[in-house]
């Protein structure tokens, strides 16, 4: 599936909200470097998972979004299902261990 790029809180809210799919969520920002780690496997997951929406929330882009749901450290990857927080990794992860929280959502 495409991975979307949140633009703004509204977008989030509807795209959470709505989603018949569960919902990973990357928090990243441009000049962080971890999250150009995990970008390649985030777009993997989303290249080959038909089941779940990627999107990605750039933190100076979006703040609000970041502060709502405490984002204090990125990159962050939160999972969200029936628009509810369902779990979420701060930090680089393998894609294994991104992939371990779907199985169960």
């Amino acid at each position: 599936m495409e991975i979307i790029n949140i633009s703004d809180k509204a977008a989030f809210d509807q795209l959470v909200k709505e989603s018949t799919k569960p919902v990973m969520v990357d928090f990243w920002a441009t000049w962080c470097g971890p999250c150009k780690m995990v970008a390649p496997m985030i777009a993997q997951i989303a290249a080959e998972r038909d089941d779940v929406q990627v999107a990605k929330v750039d933190v100076d882009q979006v703040p609000d979004v970041a502060s709502k749901f405490g984002i204090a450290a990125i990159p962050t990857v939160v999972y969200f299902k029936d628009g509810k927080e369902a779990h979420r990794f701060v930090g680089v992860q393998s894609k294994a261990a991104y992939l371990d929280p779907l199985q169960s959502l």
